[in-house]
């Protein structure tokens, strides 16, 4: 097993590498899109670099990669690798804190919002945290935003899922089953009374062998960059009515109300000195509440 600064720039290294990869895929996506739906011209990443800390103390910071586009009216796939210490607040609420506040971490976040309201929004958060301890954590979710998608026997979902129960059943630190319904709990809106979309995993505190972890976290990486392609070069060729806008508008609300009220990423983010624009950059560039 690697030593401890090996393993943080292997994880690292891994991020900036699907960030690469996920940003080719959708701009392939934005450029092969159907002139007669998407009159305008293909999206491409803007990237920009940001710092953490202040003055002349180093704390990491990352690259944010923003793409507005014609398939895409909003995707973010963003890479950090910050450290410092946690603020009273957050000491003893993270493993490891309890006697020493110092953390290091690193991952990769992406939100994409399509325009085509057939095309269903997807979240995917992976990431590699130290301190005393150190574990691998993170999650993706599909959020189909039309009534008539959202539910277990949807080709699109029923795809996902499998992408996902593929990359968990070939190792040792997947568990699907208990990923799953870790996901249904997390991304639910107790003020609704409804999940936010039709699943996915989310695991944390990942915690076996660290190469079986790793090894792992890159499936699930790897995983969402098949399957997801796929649902949108499928979903993106269907036309769509106004109605069905208006109605993706709405949902939209919903992801919204979530990231404000109850993600700890944005929470944890934002009480640590993250970068705001590229926590917040999970925001639907329009959105309505009826």
């Amino acid at each position: 097993m690697p030593g401890k600064e090996s393993q943080k720039r292997l994880a690292h290294e891994w991020f900036c590498k699907l960030q690469d990869q996920i940003c080719t895929a959708l701009e392939r996506l934005e450029a092969d899109a159907d002139p007669s739906i998407y009159s305008d011209r293909p999206g491409k990443f803007q990237k920009t670099a940001w710092q953490r800390g202040t003055g002349n103390i180093d704390e990491g910071g990352g690259t944010a990669a923003l793409l507005k586009g014609r398939v895409f009216e909003k995707a973010g796939v963003h890479v950090s690798r910050v450290w410092g210490s946690f603020s009273d607040e957050f000491r003893g609420q993270i493993p490891g804190t309890e006697d020493d506040p110092h953390f290091w971490a690193a991952g990769i976040s992406l939100i994409i919002h399509p325009k085509n309201p057939h095309v269903p929004a997807v979240h995917m958060n992976t990431r590699f945290i130290c301190t005393a301890q150190s574990w691998f954590g993170g999650g993706v979710d599909l959020t189909p935003v039309l009534d008539v998608d959202r539910h277990q026997g949807s080709f699109d979902t029923i795809a996902f899922h499998q992408a996902l129960k593929t990359a968990c059943d070939a190792h040792a630190s997947g568990d699907y089953e208990k990923y799953r319904a870790w996901c249904d709990r997390y991304f639910y809106l107790p003020h609704r009374d409804e999940p936010r979309g039709t699943g996915g995993i989310f695991y944390d505190r990942l915690q076996n062998n660290w190469n079986d972890d790793l090894a792992f976290t890159k499936a699930v990486g790897k995983a969402f960059l098949e399957v997801y392609p796929q649902i949108v070069t499928r979903r993106m060729k269907e036309k769509w009515t106004p109605a069905e806008r208006e109605e993706q508008l709405i949902r939209r609300g919903r992801y919204v109300e979530f990231n404000l009220l109850y993600d700890r990423g944005t929470t944890f983010g934002l009480k640590t000195g993250g970068n705001v624009a590229t926590i917040l950059s999970s925001m639907p560039p329009v959105v309505k509440w009826p």
